[in-house]
């Protein structure tokens, strides 16, 4: 498991850069549209890999057979 974290870098002229990790799919949007929508007009978006990537779900399910023999 990874850790998700958002870091902000601000500048002296007040852009603002924001780079999210951690978070795989497009749910990084979510997390961080309540912050830019205060932060004001975004210039550019740069999507990184995470932002691409699906969450893998494995489920496993064992079979047994028990037989019987008479040696």
């Amino acid at each position: 498991m990874s850790m998700e974290t958002l870091e902000f870098v601000i500048y002296p002229d007040g852009r603002v850069q924001e780079k999210v990790t951690g978070i795989v799919g497009k749910s990084c949007t979510e997390v961080t549209a309540a912050i830019e929508a205060q932060l004001g007009v975004s210039l550019a978006q740069e999507l990184t890999s995470e932002y691409f990537a699906q969450t893998v779900q494995q489920t496993a399910t064992a079979t047994t057979q028990a037989t019987h023999s008479e040696w």
